[in-house]
């Protein structure tokens, strides 16, 4: 019995250990280096020659940089949502998806601070907003949560790590080799005792109760950024409530895309299952079904009242410069997520996968459209104005600086999963004790 236990046990740290990438690896790694890179040398060129080179001007001063800041803001909740609610329910289907989920919430926090500082035509006055900084700033409010939220995210990543550095210390395979001064840095402390075990679990309990208050800051003070202008579109008490629901969708569709590649790319059917894309669905459908109220609730009101700035933003979103965009997202990003999930044939592998890329897509155009059209119908109406301040498109600079911080977030993602087991180790042996003790 104990010889089959510890075989077992083996099988699955074999499964799970970290991979050299193979071919395909090699060639997505290498994609979005360059990608990265196309983007840094867009960013030198708007260093160099200003914000001139961007599509923006006098009335659209944010663009696609704030509208990637608000997706990465969005995306990041997961973190909050699978680690913090799932561990404190005590949901053990999830603990495949924990560190995939915290993962994501890091690297899509980082971008998301990164992105801002771009979007600053002089990035060295950063520094003034933490010397001369305002507590009665929106602004200011945005940076302490989004700093709170990155380290408490850190450690919700790093401390569930330590049992699993424990078992990498030391293995020979070829995969883990080259990382063991690493591994004995970041955990050689470890030693798996009882009360270092104990002191773990609860200071992960304190962290998941912890975090979700300050992951409802996060996105409620970033609607806030908005929602205490005048502007049309914006000037709305359903705001906070919007962006959480909108944010809790995205993730989990991050999420559902982020299993189907994992399961797929490093074979880990037995441990990433059809289970779990059924729940991760029946999840998701629930989500875009509160996210389409809110949507309702958010034009319906205004559209009823139909005060005259009101009436031209609406115009543009159902009917005029907007409608492709606006009918895209709200179709793809939640009406046929729905549909689909609502059967169970809908919640496979590979639906989940098509629906998680509808959701996260749907997502991103949904982030342009709450920015540009509102920024585009001022509530002092635009007069003897250049024609080009009627429209908004962004240059190939912005494109290629969005597309490179989403290459760095995925690149964050690939070097991690490279490096660290994606799936918890420890816990996995643990979940299966139980299983076989409670059979």
């Amino acid at each position: 019995m104990e010889n089959s236990t510890i075989s077992k046990e083996e099988q699955i740290t074999r499964d799970l250990l970290p991979q050299k990438f193979g071919k395909r690896g090699m060639i997505w790694t290498a994609s979005l280096i360059v990608i990265a890179l196309i983007g840094l040398f867009a960013y030198y060129r708007q260093l160099r020659y200003g914000l001139v080179v961007t599509g923006m001007r006098d009335y659209v001063s944010w663009g696609i940089y704030i509208s990637n800041f608000v997706f990465f803001v969005a995306i990041s909740l997961v973190g909050s949502l699978i680690t913090a609610v799932f561990r404190l329910t005590d949901v053990h289907w999830s603990t495949p998806l924990t560190r995939i989920a915290e993962i994501i919430a890091v690297s899509a926090i980082v971008f998301a601070a990164l992105i801002i500082i771009v979007d600053m035509g002089r990035p060295e006055r950063f520094m003034n907003l933490l010397i001369y900084g305002r507590i009665q700033s929106p602004i200011m409010w945005d940076v302490i949560v989004i700093t709170t939220y990155f380290i408490i995210s850190i450690f919700l990543l790093y401390l569930p790590l330590l049992p699993d550095l424990k078992i990498l210390i030391g293995r020979k395979g070829e995969g883990t080799q080259k990382f063991q001064k690493f591994y004995r840095f970041l955990g050689s402390f470890w030693k798996g005792l009882a009360i270092q075990e104990k002191i773990n679990n609860k200071s992960v309990t304190i962290l998941c109760i912890t975090i979700i208050p300050v992951a409802f800051s996060i996105h409620t003070v970033t609607s806030w950024l908005f929602a205490t202008t005048y502007r049309p579109g914006w000037d709305s008490t359903n705001f906070g409530a919007y962006f959480i629901s909108g944010a809790f969708l995205v993730g989990a569709g991050g999420v559902a895309v982020a299993m189907y590649v994992f399961r797929k790319v490093y074979k880990l059917e037995k441990y990433i299952t059809e289970i779990h894309f059924d729940k991760m669905g029946k999840i998701v459908v629930m989500l875009a079904l509160l996210y389409l109220y809110f949507n309702v609730n958010e034009y319906l009101v205004p559209a009823f009242k139909m005060k005259k700035p009101e009436e031209s933003h609406l115009q543009e979103l159902f009917t005029g410069e907007f409608a492709i965009m606006f009918w895209f997202a709200i179709l793809v990003g939640m009406l046929l997520p729905i549909l689909i999930l609502l059967f169970k044939g809908g919640r496979k592998p590979l639906p989940m996968f098509l629906v998680g890329v509808m959701v996260v897509v749907g997502a991103w155009f949904k982030r342009y459209l709450i920015v540009t059209p509102t920024l585009l119908h001022p509530f002092l109406p635009m007069y003897n104005v250049p024609e080009s301040y009627h429209h908004y498109f962004p240059s190939w600079e912005e494109w290629a600086i969005a597309m490179g911080s989403l290459a760095g977030c995925l690149l964050v993602i690939t070097f991690f999963v490279r490096v660290f087991p994606i799936i918890p180790i420890h816990e996995t042996i643990i979940e299966q004790h139980e299983t076989a003790e409670s059979l």
